[in-house]
């Protein structure tokens, strides 16, 4: 019998190899598996991508063949035992003689939850569940966000100067090079570099037109990393601003998807004829501002798990008021700009009183060259 270290080890080989679903797996969770022999030798591995449809147990089978007989199966999630894409996973253990199931959690969605370690204990497996849990739920919480609500996780970003500010006032640094933001960069290379990783990870990004308009970005994954769809553009656009020669437009294939309330069917039909998808929702703010719950479970309904938020300070403070946020990934270069007008990371009403302030939970933090950043949680990914 394999030892608490011994299994520590191949449940961490099976969270490495669930890694290498990131971009390719979504809608569906990241699992990674390991088969072991008797003699505790790798005998077969599997990943799971959703175009590849087969689970990654199946293929970790497939790869040892009769080895895996009396071996040892090292997962991140839960082997699910229902039919759906593929027939269920543990049926195909169970054939195929494995003798123990350690398991990093159970399945996050509440209507097959723990059926896949009854139906394996029921067939005489071992099952053991929780090693590596913590970093487990960690991988798979957007996909356990969306399979237990419907909705996206998301992810509020923002890059800042250690006096709170995204941007110097808006009449300085006209003259700069296309896609920057006003003034230039706050944080380093590094950072930014890790901004594109945090993008490849997503499967939205959602800015406000007013980023549009001030900074002209294209909003890509640039991480330089296989991707199964396209990242998802999503502009708030309450009037249609939006303008027909933006970079984001240019460049749009069916990946923009721009929000309004009400707006001249002119300009819808513009946009949609540059091959820009354009949705209309209701708005519930008094300016206009299409519903940012109602977009939530329309990105839902388009498989969308994760969206992460780069707005400007007044999306920012529109999202945080709403309750929309789930966790934060706020990067801070170690420069102070204390100049009068320049601009907030978030803007609005907020909080008038400090027991009210809205508080990050389960804090980390990240260093990246002379910057660093701050990542935490406004609610469970796995509660309401």
């Amino acid at each position: 019998m394999p030892d608490a270290a011994t299994d520590e080890q191949f449940l961490r080989r099976a969270l490495d190899l669930a890694l290498q679903g990131i971009g390719l797996a979504s809608p569906n969770p990241y699992v990674g598996a390991v088969i072991v022999d008797a003699h505790e030798n790798v005998v077969g591995t599997g990943v799971y991508t959703y175009d590849g449809v087969k689970h990654a147990e199946v293929r970790a089978l497939e790869q040892a063949g009769e080895k895996a007989r009396g071996g040892t199966l090292y997962i991140n999630l839960e082997p699910h035992s229902h039919q759906g894409r593929t027939p269920p996973c543990t049926d195909a253990l169970i054939a195929a003689g494995i003798r123990r199931v350690v398991a990093s959690m159970p399945d996050p969605n509440p209507k097959v939850s723990g059926r896949g370690f009854e139906k394996l204990r029921a067939a005489g497996v071992q099952v053991e569940v929780g090693g590596l849990e913590a970093e487990a739920r960690r991988l798979n919480e957007a996909f356990a966000r969306y399979v237990c609500h419907g909705i996206p996780l998301v992810t509020l970003k923002s890059a800042m100067t250690l006096d709170g500010r995204i941007a110097p006032p808006p009449a300085v640094g006209l003259n700069r090079v296309v896609g920057t933001p006003p003034g230039g960069w706050i944080t380093g290379e590094d950072a930014r570099a890790h901004v594109h990783q945090q993008r490849h990870r997503s499967d939205a990004i959602m800015v406000g037109a007013g980023t549009i308009l001030a900074d002209d970005p294209l909003l890509t994954d640039r991480s330089g990393n296989s991707r199964r769809r396209p990242l998802l553009r999503v502009i708030l656009d309450s009037h249609l601003r939006l303008p027909s020669d933006s970079r984001v437009v240019l460049s749009a294939a069916n990946d923009v998807l721009v929000f309004y309330s009400s707006a001249d069917e002119k300009k819808k039909r513009e946009l949609e004829a540059r091959g820009t998808r354009v949705e209309q929702l209701p708005s519930s703010a008094p300016d206009g501002r299409p519903d940012i719950h109602a977009i939530l479970r329309r990105l839902g309904e388009l498989e969308i798990t994760s969206v992460m938020i780069e707005g400007g300070s007044t999306v920012n403070g529109t999202v945080l008021a709403s309750g929309a946020v789930d966790k934060v990934f706020l990067y801070y270069a170690p420069k102070i700009m204390a100049r009068e007008g320049s601009v907030p990371f978030a803007s609005g009403a907020g909080f008038r009183e400090l027991e009210k302030s809205l508080q990050i939970e389960h804090v980390q933090l990240h260093r990246f060259g002379d910057d660093f950043a701050v990542e935490g949680y406004l609610r469970n990914p796995y509660e309401e």
